[in-house]
This record gives structure tokens, sequence and C-alpha cells, in this order.
């Protein structure tokens, strides 16, 4: 589903009749060009972004720890407000601040607009059913995001429930192995997921009652559920159940459990991430303090909900936003309506990820490339508005935004005033047009699901691109060294560890992965390899993880290879690989389908793309199929199965290696 999400906004972005209106150019050059915004000043010095913390030395060997220029005393940051320390008063703030105003959006059709939500009756409606309040309490939800999904959890934190989402494409096996780890009563889901998780219900014998958001109940559902032994209602069966016999709230406190967040690992089962109400406040108010410290988030904002709230990143954005009473719009879960959904909705905040925000970026700069004034007039437009923004001058109001920009600023609605993008590195270049294309910041996050999502984040007004920024307030960060591939602390080189009141406090039932993640000192480490840039901010130039050793006793970090390779057009997807007793690399590349076919029409050449990938190089294998979470290519977070396409491909490396020189 994330990929046709992708497809279908790239699409749209790139369509040329979405870049340029070259028909406006003669009036365009006779617009006002004095409309000048007044400067943004960047709210820390870009020099010098980060500070060490005294007394902090990494027990490895490391340097001092540094911390976040918006740490304002010794204290880490747990909460921005002080109404506002768990799940459940950040809501409640929220409300007051919106004055009980609109929450969660949604529309029924293309034509219709968007209509807004509040709430409260539904938690209660789960204890007349049965369903426990308090910590021993998990209440899984297996949803696309909506409305509903957003009820359900907060009616966990009305009464101190814990939620566990299950994953839209975690598949029937982890699904089963999660509602069977955390003894799971409750399933919330979606009309698709109810008959597939009533036929997989008998491999889990805790599961006694599922609710479907669906408005009925058909009858070959409700024989399903009989026969399988459980309690099946709609929502609306359980809200009503909630207005006519009200129970009293329990809210959790600052340190109750909130959620068990499941990451996908390349192997194996899903390990669940524990988290708690201070967790992701802390992690909330951490990101708040450094979008605040230039743009105050409020009632009138909007955001768009299409990234999946079953991972973390989501639910951190959404939560920051009702912290402040902002709104919150869904998509109406078709893929291929979504920018229709976003033009409707006309949001202020957009969150995206780099692998959507590069494609967009190629097909815009391939639409403009196809003819020379095009071009021309792009580069113009983009050179313009660079040196506008060098100034801190950030707009949308310029000549170049009415004759260029203001078409791809429309497809997002024409209001967004900030671009959030993080879960993968994303390279400058891409950033700068977002700052020019869409006149508004643009910032980059970093951080993983135990640490609550994220860790670090871009200073507004730092327009350097390639790194992460600073930390955020609620974290601070160190660097260790990882002698194998050569990096120490000393060097400001090293694995990058957090420390703070967001990172979480270990994997649910599983002692052993939680001992490899989080050191005895509460350090957690990531895995990733990070250098301290001169300025302060932080740099993410390696991956400690997948490392493996070749012949001649090199160490290898694929992943780092890989990046590297994907940054050519041609090339969609790549997978690399080494074997121990050999002394080079070999690779599975998935090329870009679509620019592939291009270039053969250039060529003139008619062959179809699966026969042009037959078309073998010497060591090199061309693979027309790309990894997808269907065929276990990919995790659900769309990262790569290494043992599953090592076992996959091995006996294709085998061919590989006899082709090279010995």
């Amino acid at each position: 589903m994330a990929e046709e999400t992708h497809s279908a906004l790239v699409n749209f972005l790139s369509d040329p009749a979405t870049l340029v209106g070259l028909g406006v150019v003669a009036a365009g050059t006779a617009y006002y060009l004095s409309s000048r915004t007044t400067p943004f000043s960047p709210p820390v010095p870009l020099g010098n972004q980060t500070s060490e913390v005294p007394n902090v030395f990494s027990s490895e060997g490391g340097e001092r720890a540094r911390k976040s220029p918006f740490q304002k005393t010794d204290d880490l940051m747990t909460s921005f407000y002080e109404d506002a320390k768990t799940l459940y008063q950040s809501f409640q703030r929220g409300k007051r601040e919106s004055k009980n105003g609109p929450c969660l959006g949604w529309r029924v059709g293309p034509d219709h607009p968007y209509q807004w939500l509040s709430y409260q009756e539904f938690g209660a409606g789960l204890v007349q059913l049965g369903v426990e309040t308090g910590q021993d309490s998990f209440v899984g939800i297996y949803a696309r995001n909506s409305p509903e999904w957003v009820v359900t959890e907060q009616s966990c934190n009305y009464y101190s429930r814990v939620l566990v989402p299950l994953y839209d494409t975690l598949g029937a096996e982890a699904v089963a192995y999660i509602i069977n780890q955390t003894c799971m009563s409750v399933v919330v889901c979606e009309a698709s997921k109810l008959l597939p998780l009533i036929k997989h219900s008998g491999n889990c014998p805790s599961l006694r009652l599922i609710i479907t958001m669906a408005n009925s109940i058909s009858s070959e559902e409700r024989d399903a559920a009989q026969q399988a032994g459980l309690v099946l209602h709609t929502m609306a069966d359980v809200k009503v159940m909630g207005r006519e016999t009200p129970v009293e709230l329990m809210p959790a406190a600052v340190e109750s459990l909130a959620t068990i967040c499941y990451t996908s690992g390349t192997t194996g089962n899903p390990k669940g991430v524990i988290l708690t109400n201070e967790n992701m406040v802390a992690d909330a108010s951490g990101v708040l303090a450094l979008v605040e410290s230039s743009i105050t988030i409020g009632p009138e904002d909007v955001h768009i909900s299409y990234l999946p709230l079953a991972h973390m990143m989501e639910r951190l954005v959404e939560l920051f936003l009702f912290m402040n009473g902002a709104r919150v719009g869904f998509f109406r879960g078709d893929v291929k309506e979504l920018v229709n959904d976003i033009q409707a909705l006309k949001p202020t905040f957009f969150v995206s990820v780099p692998r959507l925000l590069n494609r967009v970026y190629d097909k815009v700069i391939a639409g403009v490339s196809a003819s020379p004034i095009k071009k021309w007039l792009f580069q113009k437009a983009m050179a313009s508005k660079r040196r506008e923004i060098e100034r801190g001058v950030i707009r949308r109001d310029s000549m170049w935004d009415w004759i260029v920009f203001s078409k791809i600023q429309n497809t997002l609605g024409g209001r967004v005033r900030i671009i959030v993008t993080g879960s993968a590195p994303i390279s400058a270049k891409v950033m700068d047009f977002l700052r020019c294309a869409f006149g508004c910041l643009v910032l980059e996050g970093y951080g993983q699901t135990e640490c609550a999502a994220a860790a670090s984040g871009t200073v507004p007004g730092d327009i350097r691109g390639g790194h992460v920024g600073v930390p955020l307030p609620c974290n601070i960060i160190k660097l260790v060294d990882v002698a194998e591939m050569d990096y120490f602390a000393e060097n400001g080189e090293g694995e990058i560890c957090f420390k703070g009141p967001n990172v979480f406090k270990g994997y649910y039932k599983d002692e052993e992965k939680t001992k490899e993640a989080l050191d005895s000192d509460g350090w957690l480490h990531s895995g990733d390899i990070g250098r301290w840039e001169p300025n302060g901010t932080l740099r993410i130039v390696d991956r400690k993880k997948h490392i493996f050793k070749l012949a001649q006793g090199e160490y290898i970090a694929p992943e780092k290879i890989e990046n590297m390779y994907i940054t050519s057009k041609y090339v969609a997807q790549t997978y690399v690989y080494g074997d121990s007793l050999k002394a080079a690399l070999v690779a599975i590349v998935v090329p870009d389908e679509e620019v592939v076919l291009k270039w053969a029409k250039d060529n003139r050449k008619t062959e179809t793309f699966e026969d042009l990938c037959q078309t073998q190089a010497k060591a090199i294998f061309l693979e027309s199929e790309p990894f997808s979470v269907d065929n276990n290519g990919l995790t659900p977070t769309f990262k790569l199965r290494r043992p599953f396409l090592k076992s996959k491909y091995m006996a294709t490396f085998v061919q590989l290696y006899s082709q090279l020189p010995s």
C-alpha cells in the first residue's frame, strides 16, 4: 500500500502540467518584486549548534556527550507544557487550546468536504464489554489510519490501557505472534481485516473479542466469529454502551506503559518496543521545542495523516500536534485519491519520507529536462529562490513562485508552511529543491522506534544539507568506538548512542535483545555510525549493523554501498552481498523501470523491461521484480530482508563469483 501511495503522489507532483506554466512568463516578468518578507533568523548560532555535557563520558572509551541548544536547564526535557505530562493530559490540553474545536477529520468522497469529530464515549464502552482497565489490558488495533484509529488510542489513554498496533503488512503469522506474546484479549480492526483475523484466531487462545470499524456485521462474519468462539461488536455498539453506562476515567500516570510498538526485524519475530507515557511525551516535547523555536503550532494548523500510524513517526507527529490543539485529517485509504484528499484538506504541516521525496525530485527534474526552455526557466527559478533562502527569506509569493512553483505548491493544497522528513537519509539537493519549490521550512529528523521516533533534528534556518541536526532537548547523544571499522570517538566518529527520558524501557519479554540495545549505563546503541561536524551537527556516515569481512580482512557495510548506487536514476533498488571467502562484492540490482524504458525508447530498442533485464553484464545480475513486502524482500518498514534475499539469490551469487577473476 505504501508503494502505491508513493506512486500516486509522485505521478501527480511530477506531471509536466504541474510543473511550469510557460504561457505566463511574459506577464510574470512584470510581477511586483519588492514584496519581500522579513528575513528569517535561525534560533541558535549555526556555527556552534551543540555543546558538550560536562562530566559525561563514554564507559567504552568515547568522547563527551553533546546536548541540544534548546535544552535550557541541566535536566533533560520531559514535557514542554506543565499541563501536558501524559498522553491523556496532552490531548486534554489540545481540546482546551482549540476550545473543543475540530480534531479528527475525514471525508466520504471526492466531492465532499472534510467533517470533524470530537469524542469520549468509546473507552467507557470497552469496560462494559469486560475489557479490563489498567496496565494489564492490551488492546490491539489492526487498521489503516482513520479517526477510529485515534479514537481507539485515546480510549486506551483514558483508561490506562496499553495500545498494541498491528502492522497492515505484518502478515498472519506475525500478528498471531504479537497477540499471543501480549496475551491480548481484544482487537479493534477495520472491515477488510475482520474475516482474516477470525480465520487465524484459532492460533490465538487469549483473543476473545473483536471490534470492527464497519457500520454493520454480515451474517458470514457473525457466523465465523461464533464458530471461532469470539464475541463480535461494531464500534458504534461500543460507543452506545459507553453512553448508556459511563465509567469513571482512569488516566495513565507519567510512568505508565502507553504502547508496545512492534518493529519488523529483517529476520525472526518482531520485537516489542516498550514505551511509556513519559517516553512519548518527552519525545514529542523535544520536537516541539525545536519547531516552536521558529514556528508556533496552533488550532489553525492541519496535518494530513497517510504514513502508517502503526509506526512511531506518525504517532509522534500527531501527538505534538494534538497537544497544541491542531487538526489531523485522514486520507480515505485509496492511494489513487491521496492527492485529491490533500488538496481538499489544504494541510499546513506535511510529513513524508525520503523515498517519496526523492522520487518527486527525480520526476520533476526529468520533466523539466525534456524541454530546454523548461529547464532554463526552472534553473533560473531555483537560483533566485536559493539566493533568497540564503538571505533568510522564506516565502511563496515571489515572481518565480507565481511562474514556476505555484502549481507544485497547489498539489499539496498551497498552504504548507513546514515539511518534515525522516526515517532515512535524504540528500542536500532534494532538501534544497523542497525549500525552493514549496517556499517553507524543511526539517529533517533522525531516530528510531526505541527512542519513541526522534532523537535529533535540523535547526530551522540551517540550510546546509547532509546532516541530521542536533540532539533534541529530551536526550543527549554520544559516539562510541567501532574499532573494527576504524571509527574512534576521540576523532569525533563512532556508533551513535542516545540517553534520555524518551529512550525505551526494553523489548517486551525479551531480556537478551534488550541487553543488546541498552548498555548498563542506560545508553541506547543505534547501530548507526555518526560524525560530529565542526558546527556541532551530527552526520550519519555509515552503518554498524550487517557489516561483514571479506577475504582480505576488509570490513564492509553493505548499506553504505547500496545507498551510493541508488543515487543513479537508473537504479531503483540494490542488495549488496559479500562472501567472507571472497575478495570482492556482488549485487542484485533492480533497475528503475520507467527510466530504463525511456532510455530504450530513446535508443530505439523495442524489448520489454523483463527482456532488457535478461541482457546481463558480467558479474552483475539485473532483477526485473522489485523487492517488496509481498514477496518477502522487504520488511513492513521497507528495509531489506537480508537473510531471505541471501537464501533466494545464493545460486546467483555463486554464478556471479564464478565470473570474477580468482
